[in-house]
């Protein structure tokens, strides 16, 4: 009987400890957050392709916890603020930070 109350706790613990390695903290995603913000980033990206003016080739887009970050280049300061406002547009975008640089 004993060994079947140690095989019990091992499994409660093994499953607290899975429960426990999803948990989200500030300085990393849990599961949901991680499959939304990969959402977000295809969303946004979709945007930027349908926009004639912005290359979604030249502009990297990054989303941690609802939080979207554009990098790269563009041709112009027009083009960098219509990326701004694309991503800002898309369902779900916290906000935005842009780090793009005009070429």
């Amino acid at each position: 009987m004993k060994p079947l109350k140690y095989v019990y706790a091992l499994f409660l613990s093994l499953m607290l400890l899975s429960f426990l390695g999803c948990a989200p903290t500030p300085t990393r995603e849990g599961t949901g957050e991680y499959i939304d913000d990969t959402v977000i980033t295809a969303k946004v990206k979709a945007s930027i392709l349908n926009e004639p003016t912005l290359k979604v080739t030249e502009i990297n887009v990054e989303t941690f916890k609802g939080v979207v970050q554009l990098s790269g280049f563009v041709n112009s300061q027009t083009d960098m603020n219509k990326a701004v406002d694309v991503a800002r547009g898309v369902p779900g975008v916290k906000s935005v930070k842009n780090d793009l640089r005009v070429k």
